[in-house]
């Protein structure tokens, strides 16, 4: 049986705890107070229910604290979900390096720190990647394991086994950059919706609508290298040649967010984005997107 250790007691730690367990792993979870850890754990182990049933072996559970736990005979992967804090994550992984034996990966969820500065200097960090998930972390599939400018390729593979086993659609992102690869890509398509909303040529309904009911429905069953390899590459670069030179390429912010968070208007957790969310409308909103991300990981999971 494979041993995971989750350093971190936030929603990250929670997700990433129970598609272990999912998967018939052994999961410890430790945290900077040993309640904190059990609630991470216990939470964790409610989720798993949600994936649906499982022929993997029911998987050992254990907790402790960050900063005295070393018990890592057996350990295959460690990740750390701490807060989003440079300094933290820093000396959190100088500690490792020295704590945790040279053979065992260790890996980031951080988004916004590459693995080369979080690892640089260490002895060790040719084990180190970035290994990023998105929320809700026990459902969305992708895992994006970085390399940083000195990780050990071959060990990140190995790394992708892993998730592999562990039921994940992991992919190796082979060079340090800025938002990985999903969040490049999203942020691509993001420019381009804001770019239509700021020019008055939609509105936000109408952006969400043209993506969830045209090639945001197409991509549950395929990605857009493959849809295109149905379609037709000699028709997608036909079209290309007329949208390309029309494409925003701005390298700001699109004002009509821009006014919004100035306006206080972060989205649901703020009451008001784009739309107003009084509280019941908004906890509507979010159980109907938990029901539609249920329905497309059961699609998601089809050969």
């Amino acid at each position: 049986m494979e041993k995971i250790v989750v350093l971190g007691t936030g929603t990250m730690a929670v997700g990433i705890a129970a598609g272990f367990i999912h998967a018939g792993m052994e999961v410890v979870v430790l945290g900077r107070s040993i309640d904190k850890a059990a609630a991470t754990l216990a939470e964790a182990s409610r989720l798993t229910a949600s994936l649906g049933p499982t022929s993997a072996p029911a998987a050992a559970t254990a907790t402790g604290l960050i900063d005295s736990w070393n018990e890592w005979q057996g350990v295959t992967w460690v990740i750390e979900t701490v807060a989003e804090n440079f300094e933290l994550k820093r000396e959190l992984f100088a500690a490792l390096d020295a704590r945790v034996p040279p053979h065992i990966p260790i890996g980031s969820n951080s988004s916004g720190f590459p693995i080369t500065r979080m690892a640089e200097g260490l002895a060790t960090r040719a084990r180190m990647f970035n290994a990023h998930y998105f929320m809700p972390a026990h459902m969305v599939p992708l895992v994006e394991v970085a390399l940083g400018a000195d990780s050990d390729p071959a060990l990140g593979e190995a790394v992708c086994d892993l998730y592999r086993r562990a039921g994940k659609k992991p992919v190796l992102v082979r060079r340090d950059i800025p938002g990985f690869l999903a969040n490049r890509i999203q942020h691509a398509l993001m420019r381009e919706a804001l770019a239509l909303i700021d020019s008055g040529i939609a509105t936000p309904a109408d952006v969400d609508t043209a993506v969830r009911y045209s090639f945001g429905f197409r991509y549950a069953a395929c990605g857009p290298v493959m849809q295109k390899e149905i379609s037709g590459w000699d028709s997608m670069a036909r079209a290309a040649a007329e949208i390309y030179p029309t494409l925003s390429n701005t390298a700001v912010l699109a004002d009509c967010v821009d006014g919004i968070i100035k306006a206080g208007k972060t989205g649901m957790k703020a009451g008001a984005g784009f739309m107003e969310w009084p509280p019941e409308q908004a906890k509507a909103e979010r159980a109907a997107y938990d029901a539609r991300l249920q329905a497309a990981f059961k699609v998601l999971a089809m050969p």
